[in-house]
């Protein structure tokens, strides 16, 4: 993956390199102290503050927890992984600008994350003249066993392919709703908040979308069989 970079030389120099190796980011993570009062409504609370106090290994341990996650949501929105890793970029320099001013309560900060991330993969949506859009590089999908035999490899990549052209076919709505709830693991209850939708209003989302999805993929393999 790429390094990432924020746009302002400032940020840039606060955040520093945010490409740590697990090791190092294992060590960061248990070097932040423990706050006297952890919000136990929200995980994020006490490293949002810190990133909002400008501390700079505060700021790295947040983009190592929560860039994969963003890169994920973002690429299987867009079906790009260049235009994901923008997205990305433009939520962390949201996020060193909101906080400062960050109020624990009013809403978890990982949903709020979301929420930016969506909004931004929309604000790039509307500006594409087609919905539909090549198949995306590097997402964060589950890789071939290496040790299978270059038959099956081929197999589970043709497969993987079909599913992200599929899924990057839905209407955004339905994508946004299966996106959520299967591949961010939110619950049903988290998904519809950030989407402003009841529970029942993306459960049909949901089953609109599966029965597409079946339905584009059985499409895909009785053509692959009759040729």
């Amino acid at each position: 993956m790429p390094g990432f970079e924020l746009k302002d030389d400032h940020d840039r120099a606060a955040v520093g390199t945010p490409a740590l190796d697990d090791w190092k980011a294992s060590k960061a993570l248990n070097a932040l102290p423990p706050s006297k009062a952890p919000d136990e409504r929200d995980p994020d609370a006490d490293l949002v503050a810190r990133v909002g106090a400008r501390d700079p290994l505060a700021v790295r341990v947040l983009v190592t927890s929560k860039l994969p996650r963003l890169i994920a949501l973002a690429s299987r929105m867009l079906g790009d992984r260049a235009d994901a890793e923008d997205v990305a970029q433009e939520a962390f320099v949201r996020i060193w600008k909101q906080a400062p001013h960050w109020r624990t309560g009013e809403a978890k900060f990982d949903t709020w994350l979301h929420r930016v991330a969506l909004n931004l993969c929309y604000d790039r949506l509307r500006g594409r003249r087609e919905e539909s859009v090549e198949d995306p590089h590097n997402v964060a999908e589950p890789a071939p066993d290496p040790a299978g035999a270059p038959d099956q490899q081929l197999e589970a990549r043709t497969r993987d392919e079909r599913v992200r052209a599929a899924l990057a076919a839905l209407p955004v709505r339905q994508r946004e709703a299966l996106v959520l709830t299967y591949y961010q693991e939110l619950s049903n209850l988290e998904a519809a908040g950030l989407m402003g939708i009841s529970v029942d209003a993306l459960e049909s989302l949901l089953a609109r979308a599966r029965r597409t999805l079946r339905a584009q993929l059985a499409g895909d393999a009785a053509g692959k069989d009759s040729v």
